[in-house]
């Protein structure tokens, strides 16, 4: 059937605010995709950092490496590619902050932390969430208290293809989906059919959309050269007609109580919608 939901990309983001890598199969956990946003770059204030302040984040590119990933810098290749592993361990503490939450995390080698600060020109740290750490999502909407990494307020995003190919015939020039960084994109249905999903299905585990994701300036970032568009697009054409209450909306901010596998081609089932 045409009009039947595939899940078409999975993606895990190991850094907040750095590149993805692209999975055929996941593992669904308490707060998020296994290793997805497990690690966070922080400054000497321990405050955290995105491309939203720090452009250059973006010629930071991650690559998949045995129990964990590659760090290279896209422009410098006299900066040779650092590996950090999925998980840290717990040998040095500290307290960081992500929007208006402290939590504690734990230190990465040292070498990974002067090789950030030499990549992205100041003084910075990389640290990790560990499982003894909770934070949770927006109590108001998630009453059963859901659990997330360090992304901006939910443990996953899901795009539908349709809704990309709505904003990009709008679009002078095209964008690719790792604009909006997605845990799950899906094909079928119509341009922002996830809207209205309330529960929903993917292969054998079940899902809440709570509500649309407000979308910011880090959009507008070429992940290709980390320069923001003169234009503020795709941005500027998102809010022409995907503003509510002031933000552009694009994706749908979900949560699980479900834990095991998702893979790229299971069938998405939608069981119930937004009153």
């Amino acid at each position: 059937m045409s009009d039947s939901l595939l899940l078409t990309d999975l993606y895990i983001y190991p850094v907040k605010s750095l590149g993805g890598i692209r999975l055929t199969e996941a593992v669904v956990e308490p707060r998020g995709l296994r290793h997805d946003r497990r690690w966070l770059i922080v400054n000497e204030h321990n405050q955290f950092m995105t491309q939203r302040q720090t452009a250059a984040m973006a010629h930071l590119q991650v690559a998949p490496a045995y129990n964990g990933f590659l760090l290279s810098h896209q422009q410098r290749p006299e900066l040779l590619p650092l590996y950090v592993p999925f998980e840290a361990t717990p040998e040095k503490t500290l307290f960081v902050t992500v929007w208006d939450d402290m939590v504690f995390a734990w230190r990465a080698r040292p070498e990974c932390d002067e090789w950030l600060s030499e990549a992205l020109g100041q003084s910075c740290k990389l640290v990790y969430m560990s499982d003894m750490v909770r934070r949770d999502t927006e109590p108001d909407l998630n009453p059963e208290g859901q659990l997330v990494s360090f992304a901006d307020a939910y443990p996953f995003l899901l795009i539908g293809q349709a809704s990309l190919l709505d904003l990009n015939n709008r679009l002078g020039e095209p964008v690719g989906m790792e604009r909006f960084r997605p845990n799950f994109v899906f094909s079928g249905g119509a341009a922002f059919a996830e809207d209205s999903w309330s529960q929903f299905r993917i292969g054998e585990l079940d899902f809440r959309a709570v509500r649309a994701c407000g979308r910011c300036v880090l959009t507008t970032i070429d992940p290709a050269t980390a320069q923001k568009n003169a234009l503020g697009e795709p941005l500027r054409t998102l809010a022409s007609y995907r503003t509510e209450d002031g933000s552009a909306m694009f994706g749908q901010n979900v949560t699980s109580a479900g834990r095991g596998r998702v893979a790229v081609g299971q069938p998405i089932a939608v069981h119930s919608y937004k009153a």
